[in-house]
């Protein structure tokens, strides 16, 4: 009887999944081993000595490293708080306008609105950068039209303004991510759900605060996961946009930026390997806290909410 009820292996799914094990083995779990264990030598006499946790010492103890890398870090968090308060609710909101069956063109605004997410990220930061251009942008021009032109300010030239403005940027470009996901979440809710609010009195915005939101929340809380990962990874915007030398004076320079320099130099600095790999350690480690911190606390309590 154990015998026969012993379920067969079924080889037809690890032949399905090597290929894509595989491929995610070399291109990801390789490499990330290879930079975490680059993070613990160093060219001493163009020899890699192992130094143990030295670099990480290097990189919080010397003020030539631990300003920048504190510098960085501290951009990269509001990097992510930007998104977090502007993105995402407004995905939000935008989803919640499209569910409603009473608007017309749903398809047109939808297209629309997800479109800058599959533009190429050298686009929109020269794109942005003419824009916003004091001397040959248009928005000088667009503001002057409704009365505000006298708001205008160089924002990717000043240190205050400069983040901030790219971090719109952003969200602009991948808005629609958010908003296409929290829109499938929506026509996920089931319809007797819906019908018995609507029984209940409960209709319009009232019925999203009240019954659509609170079945949303597991979506909202992935985006929010998402979000974090793509932030504390970004790169290509500011690069684009900045330079390697993410100005003004380091006032855009995130992780990805401050890695780049470390790692590959430029100008008159000499990239350092062993430190870009330290630095995209921390990178990762920062990275892992976020999602466990997301997968054993929040997760949870999150669960009550799925139907």
């Amino acid at each position: 009887m154990a015998a026969a009820s012993k379920k067969p292996f079924r080889l037809h799914i690890g032949v399905f999944l090597a290929p894509a094990v595989l491929v995610y083995t070399a291109v990801m779990i390789l490499p990330l081993f290879g930079t975490l264990q680059l993070s613990l030598f160093r060219s001493i006499e163009q020899v890699q000595t192992f130094v143990g946790f030295d670099n990480f010492r290097t990189l919080f103890g010397d003020p030539n490293w631990s300003f920048n890398f504190w510098n960085a870090l501290k951009n990269n968090v509001w990097f992510f708080i930007i998104h977090m308060l502007v993105q995402n609710p407004i995905g939000v909101m935008l989803a919640a306008l499209l569910s409603s069956p009473k608007l017309r063109f749903t398809a047109f605004y939808r297209t629309a609105i997800f479109i800058p997410t599959i533009l190429s990220f050298v686009i929109v930061g020269f794109a942005w950068k003419l824009i916003l251009s004091p001397i040959w942008g248009v928005a000088p021009d667009l503001l002057g039209m409704v009365g505000l032109k006298s708001l205008f300010t160089p924002w990717l030239g000043k240190e205050e303004y400069a983040l901030t403005a790219l971090s719109l940027i952003s969200v602009w470009q991948f808005v629609g991510i958010p908003m296409m996901l929290i829109y499938a979440a929506l026509l996920s809710i089931p319809e007797e759900v819906i019908e018995a609010a609507e029984c209940d009195g409960v209709t319009g915005w009232s019925q999203f605060w009240k019954i659509k939101l609170p079945l949303i929340l597991p979506a909202i809380g992935i985006i929010s996961i998402l979000t974090f990962v793509g932030n504390f990874n970004a790169f290509d915007l500011i690069y684009t946009a900045q330079g390697a030398l993410a100005g003004p004076n380091y006032s855009t320079d995130i992780l990805g930026t401050f890695l780049y320099r470390a790692f590959f130099g430029f100008q008159l600095q000499v990239g350092d390997p062993n430190m870009g790999a330290t630095i995209a350690t921390m990178m990762f480690l920062i990275i892992l806290i976020g999602v466990c911190f997301y997968l054993f606390l929040v997760q949870r309590r999150l669960r009550r909410y799925q139907f």
